[in-house]
């Protein structure tokens, strides 16, 4: 785990609240209906001022812990905010200090393996200490960066 800056950005997409206990049981998970809709050809296609084609995951809004309820909006990123295609929403992510993980290989079990990474990291104490602020996973070609605010 390499601590870095991430920069400011605004991500457009759509948003969930859950919890990761609810995405654990299928009947109750919200993320696969989430990132199948933000998944779908051309689902961004008519936000304007989009930078690049990569998806953004920002998972925000924490209740408290990784056992407490937050927000994930799944998107593009933007220069400005545009106006807002019906259902989805904006969300400036401020520049912060963060643990860079890379998920490299099959998705999305190299997701869920980095994440385990990150949420053995905090239980054991690990330094430095995650924020529960702003988390960022950023999907791109050669797998999944993940951005985890310190």
């Amino acid at each position: 785990m390499d601590v870095t800056e991430r920069d400011e950005m605004i991500v457009v997409g759509f948003a969930v609240r859950t919890t990761n206990a609810d995405e654990m049981d299928q009947a109750r998970a919200k993320l696969p209906v989430l990132w199948q809709r933000a998944g779908a050809p051309g689902a961004f296609a008519h936000v304007p001022n989009r930078v690049g084609e990569n998806l953004y995951a920002v998972l925000t809004d924490y209740e408290s812990d990784h056992h407490g309820a937050y927000t994930q909006i799944v998107g593009t990123a933007v220069r400005t905010v545009p106006r807002l295609p019906e259902g989805m929403v904006a969300v400036r992510v401020p520049a912060a200090t963060t643990i860079k993980v890379e998920a490299r290989g099959p998705m999305p079990q190299a997701l869920v393996e980095a994440w385990q990474q990150v949420w053995k990291h905090t239980e054991s104490g690990g330094t430095p200490a995650r924020a529960f602020t702003t988390d960022v996973e950023v999907h791109h070609p050669g797998g999944v960066d993940l951005y985890v605010a310190v």
